[in-house]
């Protein structure tokens, strides 16, 4: 695994570090290195060799930093220019190419190898509305029959998430499913254009996004002309899980990453609140065959959905 430095002016670095957290989950071999107002380029050569000794002296070693020609960049490239077979350097560091690093790094060996292909994903991250907005109609008709042929659809994913299509779904769960079809199902967003819009905008770059209510999904499951589509199925509540499987989505496997907190529900953990109705709906989707793999992003450990709902006494 290719060890990562995120190097930045000021504080940025720690801050870009948590965010990356949030999404993908915390990452062993990385370092932070900063460089403050009152630090000269000792400082920073210090700091950059304290990074360093965290890591084995063998390893390959990718430097992401904020800012082209800037400092870390500059104290990075001297280091970079004493080790070339072991090390390179990315600049313009924003948040998707860091997510991307987390996961690339799994299948790339070579930091000179991973610091080439997060470039286009660095640029890929950098939009603008209402610029995006107007593109994205004519690409989603480009891509409208892509992935069809003879088969059923393809599960590869079942997630139910309050908020939907978000950052770390977008970022670790997709990858991570190797789906290339995200398919919202929920009768209320189906109906709400402002929604499906921004949910089709979020959907990261080569997998599109589609809302479609229960019913539909339903039909869509027992259609033979799917078989080309492998879906990343996202619901927002347990009880639209339940409907979708007593109509014959096939699901042999939920995973359970969240659930808002509203009035009258009990916390079962820090981001999972229900209430009896609820935990009935798990019940059923239980007795129906389902197995529940509670997890917020991949790299968590699995809970035990009814050892959570026993303590925390949902009423």
């Amino acid at each position: 695994m290719v060890n990562l430095i995120i190097a930045s002016h000021g504080d940025f670095a720690k801050g870009i570090l948590m965010s990356g957290s949030m999404i993908f989950g915390e990452q062993e071999n990385v370092e932070v290195v900063t460089f403050l107002p009152n630090e000269g380029p000792d400082d920073l050569d210090q700091h950059y060799q304290e990074a360093l000794s965290k890591f084995n002296n063998d390893d390959e070693v990718l430097f992401l930093v904020d800012l082209w020609g800037g400092s870390p960049f500059n104290r990075a490239s001297l280091i970079q220019k004493q080790n070339p077979d072991k090390m390179a350097i990315v600049s313009g560091l924003n948040l998707p190419m860091l997510i991307e690093a987390y996961g690339g790094r799994l299948s790339q060996t070579k930091a000179a190898d991973l610091a080439k292909y997060l470039v286009p994903v660095a640029r890929e991250g950098v939009k603008s509305v209402p610029e995006f907005q107007e593109a994205a109609p004519a690409a989603s008709k480009e891509k409208s029959t892509v992935g069809l042929k003879e088969g059923h659809i393809n599960i590869k994913l079942a997630r139910l998430d309050t908020r939907l299509l978000h950052g770390q779904v977008a970022t670790a769960w997709t990858p991570d499913s190797k789906a290339n079809r995200i398919i919202v199902v929920s009768d209320a967003v189906a109906k709400d254009e402002l929604r499906k819009s921004l949910i089709q905008q979020a959907a990261p770059n080569g997998v599109k996004a589609n809302i479609v209510p229960i019913s539909k999904m339903i039909e869509v499951a027992k259609d033979d002309r799917f078989g080309g589509v492998d879906a990343f199925l996202l619901f927002e509540t347990v009880e639209d899980v339940l409907r979708a499987v007593e109509g014959g989505v096939p699901l042999k496997s939920l995973n359970v990453g969240s659930m808002a907190h509203s009035e009258g529900k009990t916390m079962v953990n820090k981001v999972l609140s229900m209430d009896k109705t609820d935990v009935a709906a798990f019940e059923k989707l239980r007795d129906l065959g389902v197995e529940f793999d509670v997890r917020k992003v991949p790299n968590d450990s699995k809970s035990n959905l009814f050892d959570l709902i026993k303590k925390a006494n949902v009423k």
